[in-house]
């Protein structure tokens, strides 16, 4: 009975080194299980990742491979353009020349800054210092002008050299000594020389 007894204990010792052995390897196979799972779960977001990546890789060679959407004009479409800008500044001309009508209009009517008759050519004989000691000896080539309300040297003056005649202001000044340039006389006569003509 010793025997059975001794060998009763021997198997209780035995099965509790078993059974703590269990104990821990059961620990260890949680530890083992949950680490596991956390790899599969890695895996997982790194599976997620790999697939948003490759969805973006063939988003980008779909791009590349794709037709270019013209970003810059054909020609045709220069062309068009081209037709437009000249449209436009055809318009423009024509507007341009219906404001100097209408401001010619204006002038014409309205006694005007711009002189309102073409200018005479007429020579000035005076000999020098007869009525005018400023008057040069020489026969001086010019037009006789009659001021108009309004009118100012610089608007004469440019007036006269749209037609073609180069004279300044200060060009009629000499000319007409007697003349005040700031206080212009409607209806009096002034010569507005023209050294070109000969």
């Amino acid at each position: 009975m010793k025997k059975i007894l001794l060998g009763g204990f021997i198997l209780i010792l035995a099965v509790s080194p078993v059974r703590a052995q269990d104990a821990g390897t059961q620990q260890q196979i949680d530890k083992l299980s949950g680490q596991v799972q956390d790899l599969l779960a890695a895996q997982e977001q790194q599976g997620k990742r790999l697939a948003a990546l490759e969805k973006e890789i063939s988003d980008l060679t779909d791009k590349v491979n794709s037709p270019a959407a013209s970003t810059g004009a054909s020609a045709d479409d220069l062309k068009a353009l081209a037709e437009k800008v000249q449209e436009i500044d055809k318009k423009r001309q024509d507007d341009r020349e219906l404001i100097l009508k209408q401001l010619e209009l204006l002038g014409n009517a309205g006694g005007g800054k711009a002189p309102h008759h073409p200018p005479k050519p007429v020579v000035d004989t005076t000999p020098a210092g007869a009525d005018n000691p400023a008057t040069p000896a020489v026969p001086q080539k010019g037009y006789d002008y009659t001021i108009a309300p309004g009118d100012t040297l610089s608007a004469i003056a440019k007036a006269y050299r749209a037609q073609g005649v180069k004279v300044t202001t200060a060009q009629i000044i000499a000319a007409n000594p007697k003349l005040n340039p700031n206080a212009l006389i409607a209806g009096k006569k002034i010569f507005i020389p023209d050294a070109a003509a000969k």
